[in-house]
């Protein structure tokens, strides 16, 4: 069976088990699965970074309203966890830019001795027009008020508030999958010709595999900070190795299952050397970075790209992703040193895709499991739903807020109930206009997102 065959199947079986979508959706996406799977070739350069930060970060915390009524809402609603205004790194939006509800917000700054900084890298980014902030972000099957919340009367993500439930809903946007395909790995899959001849897939997860890379059609390829992972064991014990790789030659499996795993075994490692050679051919990165195991991740990021051409690579999608962020206490101690990490780390980033001339062809997005309460259990929060996040790169149109920020007001009618904030913007919209931006077609947006038609802007503005 040809691959595009092969697909327009799989997509047929997939919308057999769409039930919540309309049949304009379903014809919508009959009419995208019967045509060309997206550009033979594409001639430019284009990278989506994700960034996820596990535990469900506690965003009403990372951008805060900084003076008058909307603060004074803030602090009071927040409690115990609220910042005070001095701890507020001051954001200065574009003109006509300003967050939805005309407040002036700050990110985190220093308020712990060890967090010296704060946030004052994505302070600069954003400032400089090079990041933008999304508001209320979150899982979503189409938009619901309190009311409707409160009466179920509208369907809603499975499972809402549980973490590994969360983290894969954020990864792979539909739940009636029983592949359980990111919607990275769905982009992989249509856009397969616009890599002819890559050396490596065009998914790629740092540490471990991730939902959002996992495809139909195409593997992720998985690597450590220092590079790809070899097969160790068989390399440094000769006869070990040889009768290893013996076992692996062509026509020596006689089981389909030994030829499967053979072909697999041939396949990585021949991509772990392809690699390996690429990048210790490659001019060291100039740009330092700072310690930490995000930006371990992330320089590794940049190093790939520094190699794309030498693996015919057009098209990448990289994960990456920095835990700790569960803060049902210890809020005001721990997560100060985090959001330093992750803003340290996404600065030096940025710098290294200017150095590498690929500034304007790389866009970084932040993700959580979920936001966390606006009221305060004492010493931390819980598990929320709505959050802010950042886009960054010279194709984002920074200085920027898009989307509606919430009323910060416990009960308050964006409360969903227990301080749980319901999202205003849906995490189909916000990943859509990032798959639009690297080269998905409109109508096959519907294939990747099969909620997106539910709500009014498909398009959220934020990329050039």
């Amino acid at each position: 069976m040809k691959r595009r065959d092969f697909l327009r199947k799989s997509i047929y079986s997939a919308l057999g088990g769409a039930g919540l979508y309309s049949a304009m959706g379903n014809l919508k996406l009959v009419e995208a699965a019967v045509r060309g799977y997206g550009p033979k070739a594409f001639a430019d350069y284009k990278a989506l970074v994700c960034v996820f930060m596990y535990g469900g970060n506690d965003a009403l915390n990372m951008v805060v309203p900084r003076s008058g009524t909307p603060y004074t809402q803030y602090a009071a609603a927040r409690a115990t966890l609220a910042l005070p205004q001095s701890a507020l790194l001051p954001l200065t939006p574009q003109a006509g830019g300003g967050a939805s509800d005309g407040a002036s917000y700050g990110l985190q700054s220093a308020i712990s001795p060890g967090d010296p900084i704060g946030m004052s890298g994505l302070q600069g980014l954003f400032n400089t027009g090079k990041a933008a902030i999304l508001g209320n972000v979150g899982t979503l099957v189409a938009p619901v008020t309190k009311a409707q919340f409160q009466a179920g009367s509208v369907p809603l993500p499975p499972q809402l508030f549980s973490h590994n439930d969360q983290q894969n809903y954020w990864q792979t946007s539909r739940s009636d999958d029983a592949r359980n395909l990111g919607w990275g790995g769905r982009i992989a899959d249509l856009l397969f010709d616009a890599n002819p001849g890559a050396t490596i897939p065009m998914t790629v997860s740092l540490g471990s595999e991730s939902n959002l890379a996992r495809a139909a059609d195409t593997n992720q390829y998985v690597l450590g900070t220092d590079g790809p992972r070899y097969y160790s064991h068989l390399e440094w014990d000769q006869e070990r190795r040889d009768a290893a790789l013996a076992l692996m030659q062509q026509g020596t499996q006689t089981h389909a299952l030994e030829r499967g795993f053979a072909a697999n075994f041939n396949r990585s490692r021949a991509n772990a050397i392809a690699l390996g050679t690429a990048l210790e051919g490659a001019p060291p990165l100039a740009t330092p970075f700072p310690n930490g195991y995000l930006a371990a991740q992330l320089r590794m990021v940049a190093r790939l790209i520094a190699v794309r051409a030498n693996l015919s690579l057009k098209r990448q999608i990289f994960f990456v992703s920095i835990g700790g962020f569960d803060h049902h206490d210890g809020l005001l101690a721990d997560q100060p040193l985090l959001l330093a990490e992750l803003s340290q780390a996404l600065d030096a980033f940025y710098s290294a895709t200017v150095e590498l001339g690929v500034a304007d062809n790389v866009t970084t997005f932040t993700a959580s499991d979920f936001g966390r309460t606006l009221s305060s259990n004492g010493d931390g929060s819980d598990h929320g739903w709505g959050a802010h996040h950042f886009a960054l790169g010279g194709a984002v149109r920074g200085g920027r807020f898009y989307g509606t920020m919430p009323r910060l007001q416990n009960d308050g009618p964006d409360d969903a109930g227990w301080g749980q904030i319901i999202p205003t913007t849906s995490v189909d919209q916000y990943a859509a206009t990032l798959a639009r931006w690297f080269g998905v077609g409109e109508p096959e947006l519907d294939l990747i997102f099969p909620n997106l038609n539910n709500f009014a802007s498909r398009n959220l503005g934020f990329m050039a």
